[in-house]
This record gives structure tokens, sequence and C-alpha cells, in this order.
């Protein structure tokens, strides 16, 4: 394990980085687990090890692990939305989590940490009632179409920090899925992994 230190986050955070996550080929097949910390270092980014992650990661865990219908990814999913954003089980079910497509990608974030992960992609359309984990978002805002791509365009001109994900999920599948949102279910791909 590296010796990069980590004393820029609180204790909850530093204790979130010692979870075991799911470590996975490009192909989506599990080979192993490590920690998210490790998991999100650039050197070991550099030698291949890949997460899979649905609005933060699944764990290395049996409820967590299982494949079928996703299930393993949904529970995941379900845990993360409480987590972070304080939206309980009594709003969202399994039953509400469509699971559309996965992609894998790879980027910087900084000269330590970094991301290569398949990704999930999930989708849930209801009305719930929010409370974040201030410690995990300092904000949420609701956007229509025309403000999201706002916001990737001040992105893309440095006024604003955009995590390299969000632009690839808007523009790569959320912006042709967007006026289909009631009808969603013909873009659904299990089966396939876009490589982004």
């Amino acid at each position: 394990m590296s010796d990069v230190t980590v004393d820029w986050i609180d204790e909850h955070q530093r204790q979130r980085l010692e979870e075991m996550l799911i470590v996975v080929n490009e192909n989506d097949k599990v080979i192993g687990a490590d920690t998210k910390r490790n998991c999100h270092l650039n050197e070991n980014i550099e030698r291949g090890h890949f997460t899979d992650s649905c609005s933060s990661h699944p764990l290395s865990n049996p409820e967590e692990l299982e494949e079928k219908d996703a299930l393993g990814v949904k529970r995941a999913a379900l845990r993360r939305l409480q987590a972070e954003l304080g939206i309980s089980q009594d709003q969202i079910s399994l039953k509400d989590i469509i699971f559309m497509t996965k992609y894998h990608y790879q980027a910087k974030s900084d000269p330590t940490w970094g991301e290569h992960e398949v990704c999930y992609l999930l989708l849930v359309k209801r009305d719930v009632t929010i409370n974040a984990d201030h410690s995990e978002v300092s904000g949420f805002s609701y956007l229509t179409q025309e403000e999201l791509k706002e916001l990737l365009d001040r992105g893309a001109r440095g006024e604003v920090r955009v995590t390299p994900w969000l632009r690839i999920i808007a523009e790569r599948f959320l912006y042709s899925w967007w006026p289909y949102l009631d009808e969603v279910t013909q873009f659904v791909e299990p089966d396939k992994i876009y490589r982004v």
C-alpha cells in the first residue's frame, strides 16, 4: 500500500476508504477484492485494477456481489442513496431501480487519485425527500436538460469543476434518454459495456 496521506478528509470518509470493493477486469468479471483507497490510487490503476461503481461502489460482500438482474449493484445503490442523500429505503425499493447499461472508463483526478472502473448506469424516477449527509454532499440541485448543458459548458470553460464521469454520462447516454424517461426501458442494454 502507498504511503499517500489522506489527512484532508474527515474520519468518516477515511473509514470508507477501507471498504472492500469488488475488483473486476475490463469485461466485468470478478477477479478479486481490494480497498476503495487502493482501487483509486493512480499507481494501482496504471497496473490494471478495476472497480465497479454505482453512486459509489458495490462492496465485496454476498449481498452486493449478486449478479442476477444486477441485484448486488442495486442494493449498493440503495445503501449509497441512504448514506449520501438520506433517501430511505421506504422511498425507493429495488424494483424502482432500472439498470440501463455499463461503461468502462479511466480518468485521473490528480497525480495521486483516479478512476478505472466498469460503471453501471442506474435510473430511478421517483419523488423523494433528500436529507443529504454534508460530509458526503455539500449541496444538490435539480437540473433541467438545458441547465445541465450549461453546467457542462461552464465546466469546459473552467468556471466550475465537473467530474469526468458526469460529462460522459450526460453526453453519451442521458441526453438521448431524456426525452423518453417515461419509456426508458427501450434503451436498456444490460449485457453491453461501452468503452469510453
